[in-house]
């Protein structure tokens, strides 16, 4: 019986073949989706016209080839291949798309033979037997393609439709340009939108925290008052109270010693690989995600596993990797010093090795190829600097799962002051120090104190001489410290994958936000940065050094999708698709009613855009320099607006412009108002900086949206 075996890269292709070699069949990889749904006008010639209308053919979208790089002639060998094989075995990713991939384009084809499945998280030859020896029927895995399949229609008609929507009723007479709506773009801006409102809008408070030196009899270390933060102390003179009576103070300590253990951080997938990179070297998300596809599929290097991932666990056969692995690393100089005779292996969810939480995703954590350890000296010769710092993180990482936990002893010291006068009358305030002693290193050995997601350490934190419960002390050179609250930070590209994985926390229906950190947020690894940089294309979003900040065009279109159609803008649309989906593979939908459902909601949505006609946005104006908080930075690099190539959205990309709306370059425009107004909320507290200041306030603040940004940047600055 002639056999075809259909993987998803070429990668996943050349481990099957070194793991079963042609027991099974011929192995043929794709690369990622083959095919692409048809463009509008392939379905209805009248739809080549861009307008308000709904996208929406009478049945699906048709498949066609897809025409870019080497997919026609691996689309052309599969084909080939599934004419003269009497079966098929998709070993596909096994998740939802991976599904699409494989079966799509044994559809597209019109293949009637019997399919069978191969499931499998890793890429390790005995993973790969495993699951060749327990093949599956293809048909269970039917409603998980018909999942998939609406999921993918249902993002072709909601995010043409409204983009062609947005950018024909919301533009500018006369301006070019694509304003890109879709189901993942568009709460990507919000996020970006709403962290740029909550800084604009922050008004600092002062406050003020207590210190003074403790005096025992072993020593001296210092103790503070510190309120937690819906306690502060706003008033100077109730701080300055509190520092005269602390002074001179005497009194006993309470001391409590409490022996600590905290285990290694969790290993990497994509997102956090690239949040990592970005706060220590400032690599934005496609720099990371360049470098480690380098160290994993580059020629001669192949030093890690799939980059793509989107767990942070391994499966519990790879525990038989371990000495393998740890004796290989700790035979390079950087790793030599450490004893990792005795390798700790944590399983279940709270520890690193877990089945379970690899069920229904693709690919586990990003860690060092187990299989190319005996050669592993020249691979790394071969590295440039950049490749061999991530590679060092990525081997770090994994080493640390194996070392024992973090031990110390912590000491907690409180004394109580009291202040004549103070409310409730008699109620002493609490002075309080934190001392950590180290008692066993265990994996923090690895990373040299800087590890990736420590926790914080705790404030105040410090060296403590010997010292008892109940001890006496003496408080003096009491102190009163002036502080400030500081706004949010922006997001750098690292953070605001982090926050599109995490966007549950931008929903408040516990139902929804649960399903959405099921769905790990909106997007998902591979798409996230391509959603950014299509958001920066379009000029919704700009650099400034290595922040990411929403240009005028960004916000004013935030703004008229919050208060017109906020479904939009709403990461809890994701969610709730997610939940219609699912309902598909439990059985409980028909995959065609989901589609028309969602395309009710696109129809409604288009009448809701279609309210706001003559709604002027310009593209073409540059973002300015933001203000500054409280780092440095440089001042923001424009976005640009531009044509794009494919029109089958994926994850929230949108369509081509028509050809008539051609990009525009605003380097090369001369500088003008962008023609926005402000926001209400900007021009309220622009004019509230004005009475408060007694500055004059520019008549254009009142109309033009650059000019009220600048002068919120010059009058509302945050002391550092």
């Amino acid at each position: 019986m002639a056999t075809v075996i259909i993987t998803e890269k070429s990668s996943q292709a050349k481990d099957l073949r070194a793991a079963l070699g042609d027991r099974f069949g011929r192995i043929l990889p794709a690369e990622g989706h083959l095919l692409r749904l048809a463009e509008p006008d392939e379905v209805n010639p009248a739809w080549k016209r861009w307008s308000s209308a709904l996208l929406k053919p009478d049945g699906l979208y048709p498949t066609r080839p897809d025409p870019n790089g080497n997919k026609p002639a691996k689309f052309q060998a599969i084909a080939s291949a599934l004419k003269a094989c009497d079966r098929v075995i998709l070993a596909t990713d096994c998740d939802r798309e991976g599904q699409l991939i494989g079966q799509e384009i044994l559809e597209h084809v019109g293949f009637r033979g019997p399919v069978l499945r191969a499931i499998f998280t890793a890429q390790d030859p005995k993973t790969i037997r495993d699951a060749f020896d327990r093949l599956k029927p293809n048909a269970e895995l039917r409603p998980v393609y018909e999942a998939a399949v609406a999921r993918q229609q249902a993002d072709q008609i909601f995010n043409l439709s409204l983009t062609r929507t947005a950018t024909t009723t919301l533009l500018a007479p006369g301006v070019k340009g694509v304003i890109g709506i879709g189901r993942v773009k568009t709460p990507t801006l919000a996020i970006v939108c709403l962290r740029e409102l909550e800084i604009l809008n922050f008004k600092p408070e002062d406050y003020f925290e207590v210190t003074a030196t403790a005096t025992v009899g072993a020593g001296t270390f210092l103790m503070r008052h510190a309120p937690p933060p819906k306690d502060r102390i706003k008033d100077r003179a109730r701080a300055e109270a509190i520092a005269a009576a602390a002074e001179g103070c005497r009194g006993p300590l309470a001391v409590t010693v409490e022996e600590k253990r905290q285990g290694p951080p969790r290993l990497f997938d994509l997102p956090a690989l690239q949040k990592t990179c970005g706060q220590r070297w400032g690599w934005n998300a496609d720099k990371t995600l360049a470098v480690a596809q380098e160290l994993y599929d580059g020629d001669g290097k192949k030093l890690i596993t799939y980059p793509r991932a989107e767990a942070r666990y391994l499966s519990e056969n790879q525990i038989a990797d371990v000495p393998a692995v740890v004796g290989a690393l700790t035979a390079l100089r950087g790793f030599a010093h450490l004893d990792i005779s005795r390798p700790v292996i944590r399983k279940g969810k709270s520890g690193h090795f877990h089945d379970k939480s690899l069920e229904g995703v693709s690919h586990h954590a990003i860690v060092p190829n187990v299989n190319v350890l005996n050669d592993l000296e020249p691979r790394l010769a071969r590295l440039s600097d950049d490749e061999k710092r991530l590679f060092a993180l990525i081997c770090r990482s994994y080493l640390a799962i194996v070392m024992p936990d973090y031990e110390y002893r912590q000491t907690t010291i409180t004394m109580p002051v009291p202040v004549p006068g103070s409310m409730p009358p008699g109620k002493p305030v609490e002075f309080r120090t934190i001392g950590r002693v180290p008692i066993r290193l265990g994996w923090k050995q690895v990373f040299g104190g800087t590890e990736p997601g420590a926790p914080a350490e705790p404030e105040n934190e410090q060296t403590l001489p010997p010292v008892n419960d109940g001890d006496p002390a003496t408080l003096s050179d009491a102190k009163v410290e002036a502080k400030r609250t500081q706004p949010p930070p922006r997001y750098n590209e690292g953070t605001l994958i982090d926050a599109m994985q995490n966007a549950w926390r931008f929903v408040e229906d516990p139902a929804l936000r649960d399903r959405l950190k099921e769905a790990k947020g909106i997007g998902t690894p591979a798409t996230r940065a391509e959603v950014i940089k299509g958001l920066k294309r379009q000029n919704m979003l700009a650099t400034d050094g290595k922040l990411v900040v929403p240009t005028p065009a960004g916000l004013h279109l935030f703004e008229l999708l919050r208060t017109s159609a906020p479904v939009l803008v709403d990461p809890g649309t994701t969610a709730v698709w997610e939940m219609r989906l699912d309902e598909i593979v439990t059985g409980r939908a028909e995959f065609r009613h989901v589609i028309d459902g969602i395309a009710t909601e696109a129809e409604r949505l288009i009448g809701a855009l279609r309210s706001r006609r003559g709604t002027a946005l310009d593209l073409g104006a540059p973002a300015p320099p933001v203000a500054k908080t409280p780092s440095k930075r440089r001042a923001a690099a424009p976005g640009t607006a531009r044509k794009r190539k494919s029109a089958a959205p994926a994850d929230g990309e949108a369509s081509a412009a028509p050809k008539r709306r051609r990009a525009t370059t605003p380097r090369k425009a001369a500088p003008k108002p962008s023609g926005n107004p402000p926001t209400e909320k900007m021009l309220a507290f622009a004019n509230s900086l004005a009475t408060r200041k007694g500055v004059p306030l520019p008549p254009e603040v009142s109309t033009d949206f650059d000019a009220c940004r600048k002068f919120l940047d010059a009058h509302a600055k945050v002391s550092p």
